[in-house]
This record gives C-alpha cells, sequence and structure tokens, in this order.
C-alpha cells in the first residue's frame, strides 16, 4: 500500500462556528445556577464512569425532562439563544436539512474547572453505539478566563479560549477529537451537551 498525496481543496472547513450569545448577563445567571445549587454538584464523569485522569472537574447534569422546573427557566432561556445558533450553522450547511428536521437535546452539563482541572484526554462526542444519536456538540464559556483552560482541537491543532458568551457547535464526531487545556488561574464554567437525532 503507498499513501498518496493529499487532495487539494480550495475549502478547507473545520465545521467548528461560534456565536457570542446576548445578554451576557444570561452567563451570569447561570454560574449563579451552579453556585447556588451545590447539593447536585458532583465530580465530572465521562462514558467510562469516575476518572479524574482523565476528566477533572465539577458539573451538574441536568435531564431534560427537568428544564421545564420553575426554578430551571434559567435554561428555557439559554436554549432559546442556543436554538438561534443552531439555525444558523444550519444555514451555512444546507445539506444538514436533508439528513433531519428535528433535533432535541439530551442531558447537558453545567461545569466548573478551578485552577489545576481540566478535561485531559482527547476525546470525541460520538464513539459507541451508545452515543450514535449525537447530531452535535454545544459549548458556552460563561466566563472569560486568561491563564490556560482553552479547548484544543487536535486534528486543527485548533486552540480557542473561554471568552464569555463564546459558544461553539461542531460534529460530534472523530474528525472533532478535542480536550480542554489545564487551566492555570482562576475559575472556568462551561455549559455543554449534545443536540441529537429524535428519537
Amino acid at each position: 500500500m503507498e499513501r498518496v498525496n493529499k487532495h487539494n481543496s480550495k475549502l478547507n472547513p473545520n465545521f467548528i462556528n461560534s456565536w457570542i450569545i446576548e445578554p451576557l448577563s444570561l452567563c451570569d445567571d447561570l454560574i449563579e445556577y451552579f453556585e447556588l445549587n451545590t447539593a447536585n454538584q458532583k465530580k465530572g464523569v465521562t462514558g467510562g464512569g469516575l476518572n479524574t485522569d482523565i476528566k477533572d472537574s465539577i458539573d451538574i447534569v441536568i435531564r431534560p425532562e427537568k428544564i421545564i422546573l420553575p426554578e430551571n427557566e434559567i435554561f428555557q432561556t439559554y436554549f432559546e439563544k442556543l436554538f438561534e445558533c443552531h439555525s444558523d450553522y444550519i444555514s451555512q450547511w444546507p445539506f444538514i436539512k436533508t439528513i433531519s428536521q428535528k433535533y432535541e437535546i439530551g442531558s447537558f452539563n453545567l461545569q466548573k474547572y478551578t485552577s489545576g482541572q481540566h478535561f485531559k484526554k482527547i476525546h470525541t462526542e460520538r464513539s459507541s453505539i451508545g452515543t450514535l444519536h449525537r447530531v452535535f456538540a454545544f459549548m458556552t464559556y460563561l466566563n472569560d478566563v486568561q491563564e490556560g483552560g482553552s479547548t484544543y482541537f487536535s486534528h486543527y491543532d485548533l486552540e480557542i479560549q473561554p471568552r464569555k458568551g463564546l459558544t461553539l457547535i461542531w460534529p460530534a464526531e472523530w474528525t472533532h477529537a478535542h480536550r480542554g487545556n489545564i487551566l492555570r488561574a482562576g475559575s472556568k464554567y462551561i455549559i455543554t451537551g449534545w443536540i441529537n437525532f429524535c428519537k
């Protein structure tokens, strides 16, 4: 077998799109929710369970049916803004409309990282039969981070620094393997999850 030269293209998109959601006070409200709900905070887990050698964070996991509870109205507001981003994403890649017209949000996480913590392992959001329903991943940085804490997409050698309100959507596929770089100082808050095929 012989490896041939890569085919050249005038277009080389990475399919990672970003927006700043508004109002930015929404980010403050989500951080406040996290800090007030200490009883629901747990060490972050992955599909393989709890392993701080892979993921070192504190999470609040929220199931979709919990969004409608009166104390969780902030999430309804957030997802209205996220769906605006998602609609814009799809408008940029019309082929997506031929795959599905409807999507849904699965469980999602509010996460906090403190100095020295990060999601250490390069990983992808669709990696087994159990995650095949995931089409996109989303993430909103809830605060500015000055030292470390960036998200690194290894196949693109792309590093994205957290900025308050910066919202990313990308394909939940191996092509978008990534990790969180180590946080050097302060705290980093995000809300993250998946946009799925409807069941």
